[in-house]
């Protein structure tokens, strides 16, 4: 039985879904309440099996209290960004309702946006969200959460007349976002967050802070004159933020009039990051040595950036004599000994 008394008082007995007996007192002495308090125990151990669901915090409450005990992180900075992107999908819900079906579809729309190893990082950030959800007891277990591959695929850069096909369609306020990308490698996070407190127009340079870049260390920024002009026509926009539209930070560039732009320039296979392979692309068909461009990009390791050195092959003529095939003095071809 559900319910049977022991003396005056009810006591409930029943068997969860997992196979858990529940045998104990309901403290009251009126069946009524005895029955209802029977009804909600067993619905509530319902959810924590089947869905998962401990209690009733949300996302909010999870993620804030995750990113707070990695204050003192170098990583700490990358990881509010990642939060602040997740918040327009996540906030607010209870944390049941963040099911392995929603977590695909937004880290879907980050994945169009960039690559799969960028989009594997915000995938991580969920995941040790929701790990941690589940050692406070806030839910039973996670969903598993599928990992993009990350194999190696060909560089995506535009050629200069493709360039500048594409700035011709750009609306007005994407065109400069596009000319400083191009003409710094930045990254969308730095370029969408620059602020004038980060500029000194008079020595043509930026500044990204450790708790802003990727490497976490700190990247001095130079100008040439293509970013230089393109910051000095924001001038009076914004008091705070560079790259503004009716003024507000824009927080999603790779959007509608983006896709719409590529388009009529008929560009294919071509996102927002792919302008940083595009300004270091660049780089080293016109000379830049690699060393030189790990420090512009603020890579942490010239391995890095090794993945761009086959598009100036130009150091290996020296060699590519020691194969030729000559004539003897008797006129017989013959391959030059190895």
């Amino acid at each position: 039985m559900s319910l049977f008394k022991r003396n005056k008082t009810w006591w409930i007995d029943f068997t969860t879904p997992s196979g858990k007996r529940v045998k104990h007192s309901a403290k009251t002495t009126v069946k009524r309440e005895a029955q209802e308090y029977h009804d909600k125990l067993k619905q509530d151990l319902w959810k924590q099996n089947q869905l998962g669901v401990i209690s009733d915090k949300t996302w909010d409450d999870a993620a804030f209290k995750w990113v707070q005990a990695k204050e003192d992180e170098a990583n700490y900075g990358r990881n509010l960004q990642k939060l602040d992107w997740f918040q327009p999908y996540f906030g607010n819900r209870l944390l049941a309702d963040i099911d392995r079906a929603l977590i695909e579809e937004v880290i879907g729309l980050k994945y169009e946006e960039t690559t799969g190893a960028n989009a594997n990082r915000y995938i991580a950030v969920v995941s040790a969200v929701l790990t941690q959800a589940v050692k406070w007891e806030w839910l039973t277990r996670k969903p598993y959460i599928e990992r993009y591959k990350e194999d190696k695929k060909r560089i995506r850069w535009l050629k200069k007349e493709e360039y500048l096909s594409l700035l011709t369609v750009l609306p007005d306020y994407l065109k400069p976002m596009v000319q400083f990308s191009v003409a710094t490698g930045l990254r969308q996070s730095n370029v969408k967050l620059l602020t004038w407190e980060q500029i000194d127009l008079k020595r043509a340079i930026a500044w990204i802070h450790p708790d802003q870049s990727k490497s976490g260390e700190p990247i001095g920024v130079p100008f040439n004159k293509e970013a230089l002009d393109a910051v000095k026509g924001q001038l009076n926009k914004d008091p705070v933020y560079v790259f503004v539209k009716n003024g507000l930070p824009i927080m999603d560039p790779n959007n509608r009039d983006w896709r719409k732009a590529l388009a009529k320039a008929e560009i294919e296979n071509f996102r927002w990051h792919d302008l940083r392979h595009t300004w270091a692309s660049w780089h080293v068909q016109n000379g830049t040595p690699l060393y030189v461009l790990k420090e512009l990009g603020g890579w942490k390791t010239l391995a890095m950036v090794e993945k761009y050195a086959h598009l100036a092959p130009e150091h290996l003529v020296q060699y590519v004599e020691n194969v030729r095939v000559q004539e003897n003095e008797h006129g017989t071809n013959t391959e030059q000994a190895a």
